[in-house]
C-alpha cells in the first residue's frame, strides 16, 4: 500500500489531527457530491425549469475533485503511519467506489 501511495518507508512525523482533518473534509466532499446529485438538483432543476443535464454537468467536477482528497486523505493517513490506518483506507475504498460509479453515469450521460 505505501508503493501505491508513494508513502516513503519511514513515515514523516505527520500529525493525526492533521490526517483527520483531511478525512473529515474528503468524506464532506463526497457526501455534498451525492446530495447534490440525488437531492438538490432532481428537485431544483424542475422546479426552475433547468435542464437535465445541469446534474451530471455539476455533478462531474465535484466527482472528480472528491476522488483527489480522498486519495490525499488516504495517503495522508499513511504518511503519518497512523494506527487506523487500513481501517480508513478501507473506508476510503467504499466511499471512492461509489463516487467513481456515479462518476461513471454522470460520462454516461455527458456523452449522449
Amino acid at each position: 500500500m505505501c508503493r501505491l501511495l508513494r508513502v516513503p518507508v519511514c513515515p514523516s512525523p505527520a500529525s493525526a489531527a492533521s490526517a483527520q482533518r483531511l478525512f473529515s473534509g474528503s468524506i464532506l466532499l463526497s457526501a455534498l457530491r451525492c446530495l447534490l446529485s440525488y437531492v438538490v438538483l432532481p428537485v431544483l432543476t424542475p422546479l426552475l425549469g433547468e435542464a437535465a443535464r445541469v446534474g451530471p454537468e455539476v455533478g462531474l467536477p465535484i466527482g472528480i475533485v472528491a476522488l483527489y482528497f480522498d486519495v490525499r486523505g488516504m495517503r495522508r493517513f499513511w504518511v503519518a503511519g497512523h494506527r487506523l490506518r487500513w481501517h480508513i483506507t478501507a473506508i476510503y475504498a467504499v466511499v471512492m467506489a461509489l463516487v467513481v460509479a456515479l462518476v461513471t453515469i454522470d460520462i454516461v450521460q455527458l456523452a449522449r
